[in-house]
């Protein structure tokens, strides 16, 4: 697939994803239409080969089964996570003052967020009943947080400091809150009776659509490219190299997993930190006849490639970055390395890496933070300490990452997918 074609599913897959939720609801939908059966962690999954995946909340696992596995076939992974930094709705979230309607929401992660500033946003996630009947929703442009204007703050360009609580609670309408229920609207877009709703995770979302712009359509703007271009270029390679059985005689079975919560650190049920690809590959290894001794020897000769977003040099912040190692836009994607484990990769690492890049016929450039500014993490060492299989850090270059709308070259994503597909036919 060329870049424009990529960057347009692409398009298609952040539009249709503006929750966890949603994206776990795409990728299931692509992953249907592709041919693979969706197992149910309730039922016994049994043996046999094919194209599967499982759902656990906001996550999903995919996986090529070939003809040929056994006990001790080992694993070739793509980890990476669906969700984004945002707000969430509170309980009680009908709120307002001075004849203004208000959402009550809190920080959800680490939005960068002056960016959440006079956008028109949505709110999407689900809503639970009685019942337990899981309820998709969205609502479209509905609310708004409003800046101050620079008339009543003559400083705010000289530093902008935002109060989570006081400033960042959004605008709905004006009236009666009485008659403007938050929760009544939700329940009406999805078609239920109000009362019946017993929980909900709701978030808030951009709404303005992704878009290419500059020299030649050469850039990508969009929300949520930290991790959604991660979730479909790993989607779209296992599409790819499922597609006519080119995994299937691999030699390993191939993985596609993205996970909930990374950026509230991992620690849930269908977080990196928690069980789940362990308890997806336990089931795999068992409906394979594997002993305890098996699957480790399986976990051995296995590899997992983390997949998130990285930054490309800032022209205007280049202080910020290390002196010797500044990917650029459109220089390919990253190997991201880190001293003190933040991220997974090895030298071991690298060098699959780079045959993986290289079989793919895309370049490939370091990542490595300025010492006085360090960088964040992934699901790789959470993975790596878990399963004890190696792990390679890896990604897309961006500018403005964890801002409502991220910056990218159309290549990169692109050539991202091509590695991943490489790495899981066996380079």
């Amino acid at each position: 697939m060329d870049s424009v074609a990529h960057i347009t599913d692409l398009a298609d897959f952040i539009v249709a994803s503006p929750t966890s939720y949603h994206a776990v609801a795409e990728s299931a939908r692509r992953l249907t239409a592709a041919g693979f059966t969706r197992r149910l962690e309730t039922e016994s999954w049994g043996g046999g080969t094919g194209r599967f995946f499982v759902e656990r909340e906001g996550a999903v696992i995919a996986w090529v089964q070939p003809e040929r596995a056994h006990a001790t076939t080992p694993f070739r992974i793509l980890g990476s996570h669906t969700d984004s930094p945002s707000f969430k709705l509170k309980p009680k979230p009908t709120t307002g003052a001075h004849g203004w309607l208000q959402a009550g929401v809190e920080v959800y992660g680490g939005p960068l967020l002056n960016s959440w500033l006079d956008r028109e946003l949505e709110l999407a996630g689900r809503l639970v009943t009685l019942d337990g009947t899981v309820h998709l929703v969205r609502t479209g442009p509905f609310l708004r947080i409003p800046q101050l204007a620079v008339h009543l703050d003559r400083g705010v360009n000289d530093g902008l400091v935002l109060d989570r609580q006081r400033h960042l609670q959004p605008v709905y309408g004006v009236g009666d809150l009485a008659h403007a229920d938050v929760l009544a609207h939700l329940a009406v877009i999805a078609g239920i009776d109000p009362t019946a709703i017993a929980g909900y995770d709701v978030l808030v979302a951009d709404t303005q659509e992704p878009r290419r712009f500059g020299l030649d359509g050469q850039l990508f703007a969009a929300g949520r490219m930290d991790n959604l271009t991660s979730v479909h270029a790993g989607l779209a390679a296992l599409l790819a190299a499922s597609d006519g059985g080119a995994t299937d005689d691999a030699g390993h079975i191939t993985v596609f997993a993205a996970f909930d919560h990374e950026e509230l650190g991992s620690a849930s049920t269908s977080g990196a930190s928690g069980p789940f690809l362990d308890d997806v590959l336990t089931r795999i290894g068992a409906s394979l006849g594997a002993s305890t001794s098996e699957r480790l020897q399986a976990y051995a000769a296995s590899w997992c490639l983390s997949a998130d977003a990285g930054h490309a040099i800032h022209p205007n912040y280049p202080e910020r970055h290390d002196p010797a190692n500044r990917p650029i836009a459109g220089g390919g994607p990253l190997l991201k390395i880190n001293a003190n484990q933040r991220y997974a990769t090895d030298a071991l690492g690298a060098a699959l890496w780079a045959r993986s890049c290289a079989a793919a016929g895309v370049p490939s450039q370091d990542f490595v933070s300025n010492n006085t500014v360090p960088c964040g993490s992934t699901i790789g060492p959470l993975t790596a300490t878990r399963l004890g299989i190696r792990t390679v850090d890896v990604g897309t270059p961006l500018l403005s990452m964890h801002s409502a709308r991220e910056l990218c070259h159309i290549d990169d994503p692109t050539a991202l997918s091509a590695a991943v597909q490489a790495f899981f036919r066996g380079a």
